[in-house]
């Protein structure tokens, strides 16, 4: 018979496997710092020995890392997603950028699909404290604090759809936009109409969401970012315009 008895599991294996889900789940983010062993260990109901055994087993695995004197933190085991080679790469050709905001709107498009549907209240209500606080940065001059809670919001629907490859994917590309590999986010928010614009579109997204209509969700979504990929192809226009122009008048005035 295949039946075989069955073994108590050990707790630091226990431990083990919350661990894991925590950070499958993109609950603990890379370069979150732990609670102090005491603390967790009493957190977590176990013997300081049997969460040593298995922080051991996480740090051999790689999903986390210790650092002198500072503790124990959650490796950054997304940003090795892309190569330095491959994020120079982005950063130096202009396709990248287009490719990137066309990912963005088939990605995040089904994404906001999901989180109509599988978002939790919890999940409907962050995104809505988000919009509500970006409401608020918009009327300050500085656009630095509009664009973060930007990034922020469109992470947290991609947290509602509850899809874990789909949150791993996006976090990956959410730090290199962070970085401005592809674009910088600010660029979008200095004129003040273009904002006035975005936090339209964003309204428009949460109210998707918080009615929990997927399909104007995800066409939400795709207008919001085909509008920002027109911005930006405006810009870039503006922007090879000006050297032509300054090389005419630099010619000009020469002659």
């Amino acid at each position: 018979m295949p039946f075989q008895k069955i073994q108590p599991e050990k707790l630091s294996r226990s431990v083990v496997r919350q661990i894991e889900l925590l950070i499958l789940r993109g609950i603990l983010r890379p370069g979150e710092r732990l609670p102090s062993e005491r603390d967790l260990a009493e957190k977590m109901g176990v013997s300081r020995p049997s969460l040593r055994e298995a922080v051991g087993e996480l740090q051999a695995r790689g999903l986390l890392t210790s650092r002198a004197g500072a503790g124990i933190f959650v490796s950054d085991i997304i940003g090795s997603a892309f190569s330095p080679a491959l994020v120079a790469l982005f950063g130096s050709h202009e396709e990248a950028v287009f490719d990137c905001i066309a990912f963005r709107r088939d990605l995040e498009g089904l994404a906001a699909e999901r989180a109509a549907s599988h978002g939790s209240e919890s999940d409907l209500k962050l995104i809505a404290t988000l919009m509500e606080k970006m409401e608020a940065a918009h009327g300050k001059r500085d656009p630095s604090e509009e664009a973060e809670l930007d990034a922020a919001f469109h992470f947290a629907i991609i947290e509602a759809s509850h899809n874990v490859i789909m949150l791993h994917m996006m976090r990956a590309m959410y730090d290199l936009l962070r970085q401005g590999v592809f674009y910088n986010r600010q660029i979008m928010f200095r004129q003040k109409s273009t904002r006035g614009l975005l936090l339209e579109q964003h309204r428009a997204i949460n109210a998707a969401l918080q009615a929990r209509d997927g399909a104007a969700a995800r066409a939400a979504v795709a207008d919001h970012l085909t509008f920002v990929e027109t911005a930006l192809a405006d810009q870039v226009k503006a922007e090879r315009n000006e050297v032509i122009a300054r090389q005419r008048l630099e010619h000009e005035q020469g002659r």
